[in-house]
């Protein structure tokens, strides 16, 4: 991230110095998905899914999603384009994550309402915030206070600051909960492709399509993420156990059986590293 407006200057200038960055409206789209999903919640605790607030907080959350991975990509590329960088192909960019949410945000806005599609999103974007209001916000407000120097201390010492405790506090958040909300987060895309799998079984409108685009979506990210790999891991142990009771019809364990056959050839089949120049794809934890 870059650093906060200099704390020397006045602050309604370091406030509008910060509010034209692009930086600043990747944090506001952040932070409008986060009130759009809230106020949904409301909505769908009032069994109101599809009143007019529901639809265009619904709508909102992933428009909000598409704005902020979008200006992500675009630094990005703007990033290669400035270090003079080879232009990356197509399949190289279809690997990165933040292209990846992109296109599923985009997917997400033209389709029917699956409210649970929100979870994901949202729970990235309280990191997110929580980030930069650390990071940017917070220090924009209230600069670190520098520390008075120690009796006999050399006068070339570095300057020494205190961050505000809310900073801190913020920072501790993060570390003790990011790992654990990314594997939450891996939990709910495994949990919504099995919900949109029972929503094709019984036909619903444009369902199929959906399956087929949140299939390679869940493969892409099985690759690189390994809290998905955990998810699925968990997933297939819990399957193994109810299935390895006694009592267990043979013919439920052997369809058990050939489902994690077929699992097994379509990642041998779909592996994206066969296709990036024979080279490993980068795993993300995330």
């Amino acid at each position: 991230m870059a650093p906060p407006p200099p704390a020397d200057l006045p602050l309604a200038q370091r406030i509008q110095k910060l509010a034209q960055t692009l930086q600043f409206a990747w944090f506001a789209g952040h932070a409008t998905l986060l009130l759009c999903v809230t106020r949904y919640a409301f909505s769908w605790l009032r069994m109101n899914y599809y009143g007019r607030m529901a639809q265009f907080c619904y709508r909102t959350t992933f428009l909000s999603a598409a704005l902020t991975y979008g200006i992500v990509v675009y630094k990005t590329w703007r990033a290669r384009q400035k270090t003079g960088a080879k232009p990356a192909n197509v399949v190289s960019y279809l690997t990165d994550e933040n292209v990846q949410y992109l296109l599923l945000a985009l997917v997400w806005l033209f389709m029917p309402q699956y409210p649970i599609a929100m979870l994901p999103f949202a729970i990235y974007s309280v990191f997110h915030v929580a980030t930069y209001t650390r990071a940017n916000l917070i220090p924009t407000i209230m600069p670190p206070t520098k520390v008075a120097p120690a009796a006999g201390a050399s006068p070339s010492a570095k300057p020494q600051y205190t961050q505000h405790p809310m900073s801190d506090a913020i920072g501790s958040f993060v570390k003790q909960y990011y790992d654990s909300s990314m594997s939450v987060v891996a939990n709910i895309e495994l949990v919504l492709w099995i919900r949109i799998l029972l929503s094709a079984i019984i036909f619903q409108r444009r369902s199929w399509i959906l399956l087929v685009i949140y299939t390679v979506f869940l493969r892409t990210r099985f690759a690189q993420s390994s809290h998905v790999q955990n998810s699925f891991s968990t997933f297939e142990a819990r399957i193994d156990n109810l299935i390895g009771a006694q009592g267990t019809p043979p013919a439920a364990r052997q369809a058990w059986e050939t489902v994690k056959g077929l699992a097994r050839q379509f990642h041998q089949a779909t592996d994206v590293n066969k296709y990036i120049s024979g080279a490993a794809a980068p795993k993300k934890t995330s």
